[in-house]
């Protein structure tokens, strides 16, 4: 009878000790899902950002780029395509779009030494190229996040836990290779 007991009591502290470790492998799993989402949430708050002071970089250079409204049409046609972007592909060709627009606008203005001079385009400049920066560092954790969430998913025994709650993989913030390619920028002046 007391090793019947000692049995029981061994089989009961090995299904705790399951329970518990599947308990962890479960909350580790939300907890890298959790991370993905709020650092995609970074993400997005960045870009709405940058994606309202774009108006503002295109209007103090309206008055001084008479000649360049096709840039500043470009940079209003990236930004409402970034508008329109849900999926992290479809943001990521859409923010790559802005950037280039974004690149090519700051190149353009260094023949305008009065738009350049201007402090309302200097900062403007500069905070755009800041939340650049930013955006940047936030998309490649959420890289990181991404991979860390799928390698554990496909992970023996995380698997069986990602396939009861329906865990799929998630979809990295990557570029196109259509949309790598450097903007043209033209430098000649106007006539």
């Amino acid at each position: 009878m007391g090793a019947a007991i000692l049995f029981l009591v061994a089989v009961g502290l090995i299904v705790v000790g399951v329970v518990i470790y599947l308990i962890g492998v479960y909350n580790q799993l939300v907890h890298i899902k959790i991370n993905i989402d709020k650092s995609w949430a970074n993400i997005e708050v960045l870009e709405k950002q940058r994606y309202d002071e774009i108006p503002k970089l295109v209007k103090v250079c309206e008055g001084y780029m008479k000649y360049e409204s096709e840039t500043l049409e470009k940079i209003i046609a990236a930004r409402t395509r970034f508008l329109g972007a849900k999926t992290p592909a479809e943001m990521a060709s859409a923010d790559t779009n802005l950037s280039g627009a974004l690149k090519t606008l700051f190149a353009v203005s260094e023949r305008y030494p009065d738009l350049k001079a201007n402090d309302n385009f200097k900062q403007l400049q500069d905070r755009v190229s800041y939340l650049e920066n930013q955006i940047a560092d936030r998309r490649e954790y959420y890289n990181d996040s991404v991979a860390i969430y799928n390698t554990r998913i496909k992970q023996i025994p995380d698997v069986f836990i990602a396939r009861f709650l329906n865990y799929q993989p998630d979809e990295m913030y990557d570029i196109p290779d259509t949309e790598k390619a450097s903007p043209d920028i033209n430098f000649n002046f106007p006539k």
